[in-house]
């Protein structure tokens, strides 16, 4: 049963969030403000956060840039404003999704969903008997390995850490080495409920994940302007 950490200072949205999320069967924790999200965080482990932006005190941004210096949980953000730059800091600080208020509760528990999903490691093997653990399937390009199974990303060695959007991209251009992946073929890999983003989102995560694979010394994401993207050909085996 995953559990959702609902993040949010006004009591009635939390309450709203919560009852659609428990009645779907998720395991739910509240916290009506960033300091209390971060204890509940590092208490709870939950497998995903639904988090505000606009709190007093210690904002919605500020937890996600203090969440993801040690973890990669699932973050989908709240806010009362639909504005694209908004949008656009919140990915680029590591979320994986946007809701605006107001929102339906049937859509976000769908958008809570469709980010676990993406999280969700590749259905491991069944053992052969001998009660040893089979092993992980790992996708190798170069430097460059998936754990498909831990959903872990590293170049030559070293981890990386990746939301799980970002993780999504980065396979669907590992998997084709050398073949050029536009937007929208990006957009259908990594949301897979079929859901429109705008291609400044999507540049935004390439742009994280470039960031993150150049901290560990690598630099395989290739642009072909006014195509999209792909994985050099250095990066194949």
């Amino acid at each position: 049963m995953p559990k959702v950490l609902v993040v949010d200072d006004d009591r009635h949205i939390r309450d709203v969030v919560s009852f659609a999320l428990r009645k779907e069967g998720f395991a739910v924790v509240e916290a009506g403000d960033g300091a209390a999200a971060l204890a509940c965080a590092e208490r709870e482990k939950p497998d995903l956060l639904v988090l505000d932006i606009l709190m007093p005190e210690m904002d919605g941004t500020e937890v996600c840039r203090q969440l993801r210096a040690a973890s990669a949980v699932p973050i989908i953000f709240l806010s009362s404003r639909d504005d694209e730059i908004d949008r656009i800091v919140g990915l680029e600080l590591g979320g994986d999704d946007y809701v605006t208020k107001p929102f339906s509760p049937r859509e976000l528990v769908a958008r809570v969903k469709a980010v676990l999903r993406r999280r969700a490691a590749t259905v491991v093997p069944a053992g052969d008997g001998s009660g040893e653990a089979p092993p992980h399937q790992v996708l190798r390009r170069g430097l460059l390995a998936l754990d498909l199974d831990a959903h872990v990303a590293t170049w030559d060695g070293v981890a990386i850490d990746l939301t799980a959007t970002e993780f999504a991209m980065l396979r669907t251009l590992a998997e084709r080495p050398g073949k050029v992946f536009t937007r929208d073929n990006l957009m259908e890999r990594a949301y897979d409920d079929r859901r429109y983003v705008s291609d400044r989102t999507i540049d935004s995560h390439v742009r994280r994940i470039r960031a993150k694979l150049a901290a560990a010394g690598g630099a395989p994401i290739e642009t072909v302007h006014g195509v999209g993207y792909k994985l050099t050909a250095a990066a194949a085996p």
